[in-house]
């Protein structure tokens, strides 16, 4: 490997230096505190690490990854949210039972795993990055030991992300015995030989894309999402919401746009089929819930299903580079949200209760009782209802011109009816907010930094929904990296 090579990889060195510093001081000392602080200056000092990287892109590695400017924006949003989940998982965690300090260091290497996915153009690099991502995952779930949802939650992630982790692994085998190969780029080449698709890149692709449904917990594959949003801490689901179906997404996007693997008929209208159950059942699910994590959680659900309208766009548009661009705004939009909407969860969470303040009762009054925080929540509600003047509004918009400009009117139709029913429980959550207050449980003093971060969060929703341009450009100069 020559300097450059090196300085292109720059932050995932940096990380896999943080992650060795925190492993040493957590071995020496034992201290929430400053653990938590080192894990928020060394995801900074990555996020930095990746201003001298720049000059070097884009640039392949080895011929497992590529380093390009759209695998930096996926790197980009991807601390981001590993900062964002530590500064609110500070307050949450402190007081509660066992070891803390381990909880910030299996952040980190799930960050690594995901910049890793990001970076991804061979099915080994792919497979590598998820399975880091998991196994920090199950511990996070289960992290906390008040209760046995978080344990209950755990053991579902695991043993249904095992079968959906097989079945893709499955599904490669099957490419890789058609093709001869694992790396996009070649597969692509070994399909555009053949007259007709075979059997097995049919079945292959067809797994494949089966497992990447239950990564990013699409119909009929998401019966673990409400569970497992519910049982989990409210931080951790924040980052399984976002960066975990983030970096699937990452490589979903890639291998479709490398691959065309959309060209095949059978399999785009498989994904069609999910995209526009998700959209409708996500919403009619959500709106029976009295449970905010669950309501959050079938949200995700209808948003993922908006979000393959981006990815099913890719064979239907002449310009690849705008269905890329849609889909890299539209999950700039999700993980502000997301992140947002767990984040006040966490904040309203005290401590010294086994369960999380996900009882929508709990949020009667809130307006009075913490108005800067229902604030942002009602901000946060008003962006997933893709409300005007909101980032959410914007992420739509580029869906509709997308489906519009691709014809695809089914798709279409699916998010306008699932946008319609998700109005009533935004709404029936910021009316609950409004209530006169009532006696709920004990919060106890809010963690100044956590409220600030929800403000900023709320604070660049609004920004971005009135003002996108300087975020459109950076995505634009992404697009163009990939060479489409």
């Amino acid at each position: 490997m020559t300097i450059a090579d090196y300085l292109a990889i720059l932050p995932h060195i940096t990380l896999a230096g943080v992650i060795v510093v925190l492993l040493l001081v957590v071995s020496f000392v034992r201290n929430h505190a400053l653990v938590a602080t080192l894990t928020v200056i060394g995801l900074l000092a990555t996020l930095i690490a990746i201003v001298p990287s720049l000059a070097e892109l884009p640039r392949e590695v080895t011929p497992l990854i590529v380093v390009d400017r759209y695998a930096t924006f996926f790197n980009v949003m991807f601390l981001l949210a590993g900062i964002v989940t530590v500064l609110f998982s500070y307050r949450y965690l402190k007081g509660r039972r066992g070891d803390l300090e381990e909880y910030y260091v299996l952040v980190a290497i799930a960050t690594l795993g995901a910049m890793t996915m990001a970076s991804a153009v061979h099915f080994a690099a792919f497979l590598l990055g998820l399975e880091i991502i998991a196994i920090s995952l199950y511990p996070l779930i289960a992290y906390t030991e008040e209760g046995t949802s978080p344990l209950e939650a755990a053991l579902k992630y695991l043993v249904l992300s095992g079968v959906a982790s097989t079945t893709m692994l499955f599904g490669m085998a099957l490419l890789y015995s058609e093709t001869g190969s694992l790396v996009f780029a070649e597969i692509s080449q070994a399909l555009a030989a053949q007259e007709s698709t075979s059997l097995y890149v049919a079945v292959g692709n067809a797994m494949l894309f089966a497992g990447i449904a239950f990564k990013l917990s699409l119909v009929p594959f998401h019966m673990w999402t409400p569970d497992v949003y519910e049982g989990a801490p409210s931080p951790v689901v924040g980052y399984v919401a976002t960066v975990s179906k983030g970096a699937v997404f990452a490589v979903a996007l890639r291998y479709v746009i490398e691959t065309d693997a959309f060209s095949n008929e059978a399999l785009l209208t498989a994904v069609s089929v999910i995209a526009v159950l998700s959209m409708v059942i996500g919403n009619l699910l959500a709106l029976l819930q009295n449970n905010v994590k669950r309501i959050l959680a079938y949200s995700s659900i209808a948003h993922l299903g908006y979000l393959l309208i981006a990815l099913i766009s890719v064979n239907a548009l002449a310009d690849v580079g705008m269905a890329v661009e849609t889909s890299l705004i539209y999950l700039a939009a999700y993980f502000l949200m997301t992140l947002g909407a767990f984040g006040v969860v966490s904040l309203l969470s005290s401590p010294s209760n086994e369960c999380d303040a996900d009882d929508l009762e709990r949020y009667a009054g809130l307006f009075w009782d913490h108005p800067l925080l229902a604030a942002v929540l009602t901000t946060i509600m008003l962006s997933l209802a893709g409300i005007p003047l909101t980032f959410g509004f914007i992420a739509k918009f580029y869906l509709f011109a997308a489906g519009v400009e691709g014809t695809l009117w089914v798709l279409l139709w699916a998010l306008i009816v699932g946008s319609a029913i998700g109005v009533f429980y935004y709404l029936r959550i910021i009316f609950t907010m409004s209530k006169a207050p009532e006696a709920t449980g004990e919060v106890g003093t809010l963690s100044y930094v956590g409220v600030c971060t929800a403000v900023v969060i709320g604070a660049l929703i609004i920004a971005f929904g009135v003002y996108p341009m300087p975020l459109i450009d950076v995505v634009q100069h992404a697009v163009v990296s990939l060479g489409i």
